[in-house]
């Protein structure tokens, strides 16, 4: 999940939580909890991890993506930048 996404479902576990019966706000503390520990996380990976991640991405993608039905494109709409997509094996084409 991106940081914005995790901040997003935080926000809406910490809304539910006052409203919630005592068992169910057990569940959500602890989701809550699991939630900042994940934010936390995310906020401490440095720009360093991203070639590690690229390489790693790259190692996987083509064959992911042909087991998904994911295309170019939809990678491309995802944010991936077109040279990984090609050190990935994954091209353009018209379907």
């Amino acid at each position: 999940m991106s940081q914005d996404t995790l901040e997003t479902r935080l926000a809406d576990v910490q809304a539910k939580i006052d409203e919630s019966d005592p068992l169910q706000r057990v569940h959500l503390i602890q989701e809550r909890r699991n939630l900042e520990q994940r934010v936390a996380a995310l906020a401490e990976q440095s720009e360093d991890d991203l070639p590690a991640l690229e390489e790693a991405f790259i190692e996987v993608a083509a064959e992911y993506g042909e087991r998904k039905g994911i295309d170019y494109g939809t990678w491309r709409e995802a944010g991936v930048p077109a040279d990984v997509l090609q050190r990935a094996g994954i091209h353009w084409s018209r379907r």
